[in-house]
């Protein structure tokens, strides 16, 4: 049988893709690549774009196609056998794409290139293409840029066994409760709990750290002491204060290692720190100005936070006899409180959201909105709970993506967008080559022949990683360098996703995708009432525990010293910033994949950044909404024109002004927030 990873005919074979068709095809892939760079380096190779890109670039998209498809697998579908695989190719890997980064042949041949001769889509990949060489080590030498290599080598390792780490210590915790521990807890999390633990032939109820069982039970149980044994498990994943057996994935070592390659990469490249070398295809112009943007942020945010602590103090004290409450008690705490002060509970609005009805809704908004239509496709899959669709604009294919929504065992928590393909105006074929993504979830499945039944919380999850989704699909430009996301300054790519998440406080949309699971029922326009006076509770510890992180991840990379414990660090950010801090025994760093094998290392503040400049694209929406309340379709016209379809082709800085016709400002975030003067 032909090796499925080397079938670039159209879509993936996920169904016929083996650990053991992983080595193979990489050599073969390498060979070609290594055999293309070798071609457009030589002295008689022309330094033009056209001619390069048809042999350098058509081979190395190869391989990342490839590569692209094993991570994927290696993050939804996880095997010992397939985990060996892809550790075992890993170092080549990294080593070929380290190499090509910095090889000075190819980048005397980019020099030489007459910009001149580009398009402005080319121009724009040109001149990142240039910087990203001089950050890849292009301009050192010998011994430097040896150790350079070295460098990236070791840093995909650790990256890579932290999220196994963090993967392992997440999978390998399970409580057994009896049925009076769970009381409070939501019926169908019991019910999934009671199917987990027979499954395995075991008594009780099977809790998890999987955030469709970890989560209802910190916010809903009413025992004290298994929110306890919960959260401590939690908050000590892969770390030196985890119980027992469970501190083999500690992540302590891979962290202080990590930080100090990067400070190493840093100071090789000529700068202070690792911070300084993040921002530079950024938007932010330095970590200074990264760091005072978030104090400022939380100097604002901090009043809306005292009071909200004081609120739950108050609550927690009159209300439930509870003095001194603990950091397992506030998730429980807000519950109640917020049921008590706007008369619903996250339970109650769940029943409305079954998946298909969501899903259905989002797709009709979508449609409206930027003038496409989406239809079910077929694909090969990695696994029978994976949909695969297509977005097309007047008949013609946009683009495709598939949907992996439910949580299991083997694949790793949270929701990500990933690219498949990029849109790419092929230069060996000729052919505009279609988009495709990657949407994935870790929801809770439906029970007893019901549809999944998804938390608002999930609904905005689903729309943000759409948004990515629209931002990498709808795109117009045929460069792939600076196609979709591709090219996007990092603190400007969750515009798209952030921006999404509004339309799910809109009831105009709402209404149009809520089914009560039982009788069928739209969701009542007096619970969303009490949604949306509900929606800013406690923005102001969220927003803090946001600006925690973001500031810590800065730091980190900027004024701390690798060879010293970072976990001072991080309680001198807490006592800065946090309103609620937690048990010196909490270990978040341990799980921070985001910033340790993630790509958002001194970048975590984007998240903050792009919230200002969505809920600023946002407001243009408000202000040409119809009678009806319905976004304006020629607002819609122009966002997609303005962000999403012209990509990474131009700063996009100059693509929000290209629609919102200024610069951002953060008053319509304040305002959104509930937290404006």
């Amino acid at each position: 049988m032909s090796n499925a990873l080397l079938d670039f005919s159209d879509l993936p074979r996920f169904d016929r893709i083996t650990p053991d068709d992983v080595a193979p095809a990489v050599d073969v892939l390498l060979e070609k690549a290594n055999a293309a760079l070798e071609t457009v380096t030589a002295a008689d190779f022309p330094a033009r774009w056209d001619a390069m890109a048809k042999v350098l670039d058509v081979a190395t998209e190869h391989l990342g196609r490839a590569w692209g498809a094993v991570s994927h697998l290696n993050s939804v579908a996880d095997t010992p056998e397939l985990r060996a695989a892809y550790n075992a190719a890993l170092p080549c890997v990294t080593e070929f794409w380290t190499r090509l980064g910095a090889d000075e042949r190819l980048y005397a041949k980019y020099k030489a290139i007459d910009p001149a001769t580009l398009t402005p889509e080319q121009r724009r990949a040109h001149q990142n293409a240039m910087r990203n060489f001089v950050l890849s080590g292009a301009e050192l030498t010998g011994a430097a840029k040896e150790r350079f290599a070295q460098i990236q080598e070791r840093q995909a390792e650790l990256s890579q066994k932290f999220s196994e780490n963090a993967l392992d210590a997440t999978d390998a915790f399970a409580y057994y409760a009896s049925a009076e521990e769970l009381d409070g807890v939501p019926p169908d999390v019991q019910q999934a709990a009671l199917a987990a633990a027979q499954a395995e032939g075991k008594t009780g109820y099977k809790l998890t750290l999987k955030m469709p069982c970890y989560l209802p039970v910190m916010q809903f149980a009413t025992r004290s002491a298994l929110r306890e044994t919960m959260y401590r498990a939690y908050v000590t994943r892969a770390s030196d204060q985890a119980e027992g057996d469970a501190r083999r994935f500690d992540n302590t070592a891979l962290i202080r290692e990590i930080l100090a390659l990067r400070r190493e990469e840093a100071h090789l490249l000529g700068y202070d720190n690792f911070g300084q070398v993040s921002v530079v295809p950024k938007m932010a112009q330095s970590p200074e100005e990264v760091v005072t943007f978030l104090r400022d942020l939380a100097r604002r945010a901090r009043p809306y936070a005292e009071k909200d602590v004081a609120d739950l103090r108050e609550f927690a004290t009159h209300q439930l006899a509870l003095h001194d409450p603990q950091a397992w008690d506030w998730p429980y705490l807000g519950e109640k409180l917020k049921e008590a002060r706007y008369a619903f509970s996250e339970q109650e609005v769940k029943q409305y959201f079954t998946a298909p009805k969501v899903l259905a809704g989002l797709f009709k908004i979508i449609e409206t909105l930027f003038e496409v239509s989406i239809h079910p496709d077929s694909a090969p899959v990695w696994h029978p709970a994976v949909e695969f669709y297509r977005i097309e604009r007047n008949g013609q294919l946009v683009g495709q993506f598939y949907l992996d929504q439910p949580a299991r065992t083997g694949k790793r928590g949270g929701a990500w967008m990933d690219d498949v393909r990029t849109r790419w105006l092929r230069p060996d074929t000729g052919v505009l080559q279609t988009p495709v993504a990657h949407l994935v979830c870790n929801f809770a499945e439906g029970i007893d022949g019901k549809p999944p039944l998804l938390t608002h919380d999930d609904v905005i999850t689903l729309f943000h990683e759409f948004g990515h989704g629209l931002h990498h699909m709808l795109t117009q430009v045929n460069e792939r360098d600076v196609s979709g996301i591709s090219g996007v300054e990092w603190d400007a790519v969750e515009l798209p996703s952030q921006f999404m998440e509004n339309f799910c406080w809109e009831w105009d949309v709402l209404r149009n995708m809520t089914a009560h699971v039982d009788t069928g029922a739209p969701l009542p326009r007096a619970l969303f009432d009490k949604m949306i006076a509900g929606k800013n509770f406690q923005s102001g510890i969220q927003t803090l525990r946001q600006i925690e992180y973001a500031l810590f991840d800065m730091l980190l990379h900027t004024d701390h010293d690798p060879d010293q414990d970072f976990m001072p660090l991080l309680a001198e950010v807490r006592s800065e910033v946090s309103v609620l801090p937690p048990p010196s025994f909490s270990r978040t760093a341990h799980t921070f994949s985001h910033i340790f094998a993630g790509g958002y290392a001194a970048g975590y503040y984007s998240y903050k950044w792009a919230e200002v400049l969505s809920a600023d694209a946002y407001a243009a929406f408000e202000e040409t909404a119809g009678s009806d309340g319905l976004p304006s379709t020629e607002t819609g016209r122009r966002y997609r024109q303005a962000i999403l379809e012209a990509g990474g082709s131009r700063p996009a800085m100059e693509s929000f002004k290209a629609f919102r016709g200024r610069e951002p400002t953060l008053d319509a975030l304040l305002r959104h927030q509930g937290m404006a003067d």
